[in-house]
């Protein structure tokens, strides 16, 4: 196979909107993906660590990824979220996302447990078993509490039906490991906003971005511009981009989107517990990112 047919481009883990009663948000939603869509984004993963999958029941995470799927109308693929660190958990919640129209899978490393990488590798492979969905692995230490290995994701990337990695370890090392040795087919996505130009620049094939929530042209056009060779267009968008790339992370994921959400007249600022919306005294930083960004007057 070619680079061409790689996975490829800028998906955004969206936030889930929920009502101020803490439901879902089902009209906003609906607005937020046309609205995705039609801004450039090249793919949508719904019910991520961004999306509070972590509080929902199976039924409400099922329909958020059937809203999402409804919605995009076949525009863009829906790479659902169903990750657990309990693997027949995790197979029961794929069976439920492939019900719900999802054309992918986004699985997590299991969190907490931490298993040895040959644990990690038969995690994997007890889910690939049981569905024809192709698979993209999330590995994201800061959040699960262990690494997948490079060594680890290229024994993974034999699979067949595991197509990609979403990389947000921060080892870029790492990563260009990864991209070195990989199989032709198998796509590196990053999961950092902030090294989305340097993994293309060595490589790489996209990103799974979160602050695309807020800012989804300018995204999904660095993501192009790396594509085509333009790093000079992609060095000025990843310059605009920085300081909302910072202050989307100034408190845990995904309280800032939120408060940004909220600021554009997107989404309401509402989370669930244990999350808290953003401190009032960090609003301003949200803001003036968001003007720097082009996103907000």
């Amino acid at each position: 196979m070619t680079p061409a047919t790689r996975f490829f481009g800028c998906g955004t883990a969206l936030a889930t909107p929920f009502t101020t009663d803490g439901a879902i948000d089902e009209p906003a939603l609906r607005a937020m993906v046309d609205w995705q869509i039609d801004e450039g984004v090249h793919f949508l993963v719904p019910c991520g660590s961004t999306g509070e999958a972590a509080t929902m029941t199976v039924a409400e995470h099922r329909r958020v990824v059937e809203i999402v799927v409804e919605q995009a109308r076949g525009r863009v693929p829906v790479v659902a979220g169903a990750g657990s660190n309990d693997t027949h958990k995790a197979i029961a919640l794929s069976a439920e996302m492939r019900k719900a129209g999802a054309t992918h899978l986004l699985h997590v490393s299991p969190m907490y447990n931490k298993p040895p990488q040959r644990g990690i590798i038969a995690h994997f492979r007890a889910i690939t078993d049981s569905t024809d969905l192709p698979v993209i692995v999330y590995n994201v230490p800061g959040r699960t509490g262990s690494n997948i290995e490079a060594r680890t994701t290229l024994a993974l990337a034999e699979i067949p039906s595991i197509i990609a990695v979403k990389e947000a370890s921060g080892n870029l090392g790492q990563i260009m490991d990864i991209i070195r040795d990989r199989p032709e087919r198998f796509s590196v996505l990053s999961g950092d906003d902030s090294l989305t130009l340097a993994v293309m620049a060595a490589g790489g094939d996209g990103i799974v971005s979160v602050v695309s929530n807020a800012t989804p042209k300018p995204m999904a056009r660095l993501v192009e511009c790396c594509r085509s060779g333009d790093f000079a267009a992609a060095r000025a968008l990843h310059e605009q981009l920085t300081p909302w790339m910072r202050a989307a992370f100034i408190e845990s994921n995904p309280i800032p989107v939120k408060a940004a959400l909220a600021m554009l007249g997107r989404a309401r600022n509402v989370l669930r517990l244990p999350l808290v919306p953003l401190r009032d005294e960090l609003a301003p930083d949200v803001r003036a990112a968001l003007v720097t960004a082009g996103a907000l007057a």
